[in-house]
């Protein structure tokens, strides 16, 4: 998926703006993003004391600072020197410390010489953006439901829209559970959960099976659900049998 690929790579530009101008957290939290259902956007945390922020708009298919001043940049045409120099010319004018684009960890594409940001296909966009709007409210209306707390946010090195919560039932036991692109385990985008007693992830291959969804126990050991055509009440539906097996429910 082209603009998935795109969006991807623009959502670093984030990542390392919290690179840039957080204090380091040992787990990486610094540098992840939320998810404006309203504005369709990705968001940084707040990079300075008065509040600043840097967006990812998914339509405009741009970057903004939350300032004063009209600080966007339309990605379309655009290549990585354009952008970091940009960025360190704004960051500049806002106050902010110097910026600089310098990833700790590999993504699956880069951006070379000849790369170009395009708009490609505003439907893929489209999709997008109803599939972290699912993600991102089945996860809300899961945890309510549930009685668990827990942060929702994207990650940006494997782009996936995560929570991570221990249960409160005084087993011991935590659940990690999101949306995450495609990979060798789903071709598609696709809601996930898995369970943890302390770093260790539960196995699954005697679980009761699911009404939607299956459940791996390779190398990632949890349940697994494509995302197309679901609504949200099936993906909360999801997450909530899957943790009563975790639960040993049933």
């Amino acid at each position: 998926m082209e603009m998935l690929q795109q969006l991807h790579l623009a959502a670093q530009y984030l990542a390392t703006s919290g690179i840039s101008f957080l204090e380091k957290k040992a787990d990486d939290s610094h540098t992840n993003l939320g998810f404006s259902i309203d504005k369709a956007r990705l968001e940084t945390w707040p990079l300075d004391s008065t509040g600043t922020q840097l967006f990812l708009n998914y339509r405009e298919f741009a970057l903004a600072w939350s300032s004063a001043e009209e600080l966007t940049m339309d990605l379309r045409g655009k290549g990585h020197e354009e952008v970091v120099t940009w960025l360190k010319k704004t960051s500049e004018q806002l106050g902010l410390p110097s910026y600089h684009f310098d990833l700790h960890y590999s993504l699956p594409y880069s951006m070379d010489d000849n790369f170009k940001f395009e708009l490609s296909n505003a439907d893929q966009v489209e999709h997008l953006i109803q599939s972290r709007t699912l993600a991102q409210q089945a996860l809300a209306s899961f945890l309510e439901k549930e009685e668990l707390v827990s942060e929702i946010r994207i990650w940006p090195h494997h782009f996936d829209t995560g929570a991570f919560t221990a249960l409160n039932d005084g087993s011991g036991k935590s659940i990690g559970l999101g949306m995450a692109i495609p990979d060798t385990l789903v071709d598609d985008l696709y809601l996930y959960i898995s369970g943890y007693r302390g770093h260790d992830a539960l196995r699954t291959w005697a679980f009761k099976s699911l009404t939607r969804g299956k459940w791996v126990n390779d190398a990632f050991k949890g349940a697994v659900l494509p995302v197309s055509g679901l609504t949200k009440d099936m993906a909360v539906q999801f997450f909530q049998e899957a943790l009563a097996r975790y639960k040993n429910l049933e």
